[in-house]
């Protein structure tokens, strides 16, 4: 599956559990279907549901994507050690591309992986979504 540019939108939250997220999502080759990297559920807060279609993702296990939303989810569950690993994976991960931010930048996949990590650490609540 080709990995295309993935968007990201910045939304800032006040509440702990919702701190140390970075969610992005993608889209088939063509760019018309998209990818499931559990956005719906991680957007709908549903973040056991979240983990639950990640780990059983056909998404290869060392998708950044699958890595970055699995770690988010994993944050919000409060399983810092889970969301650690996830995030330290996608950034170790062979498999590398840009997603693009809200305000039309970009950031490497490794990049977005280690402010995920870095968030988690400082625990800023800070949620950026992809749609």
């Amino acid at each position: 599956m080709k990995k295309i540019l993935l968007p990201l939108v910045a939304l800032a939250f006040a509440a702990p559990a919702a701190a140390q997220s970075i969610v992005v999502t993608g889209s088939d080759e063509d760019g018309l279907a998209p990818v499931s990297v559990a956005y719906e559920e991680l957007k709908a807060g549903q973040n056991q549901a979240a983990v639950d279609k990640l780990t059983h993702s056909s998404l290869e296990h060392g998708d950044p994507s699958r890595l970055i939303n699995l770690g988010t989810a994993y944050a919000r569950l409060g399983q810092r050690d889970d969301a650690r690993a996830a995030y330290e994976a996608a950034i170790t991960s062979s498999i590398r591309y840009d997603v693009e931010l809200a305000g039309g930048t970009y950031m490497d996949s490794r990049w977005a992986a280690r402010t995920a990590l870095a968030n988690l650490d400082q625990g800023k609540p800070l949620l950026a979504l992809a749609r």
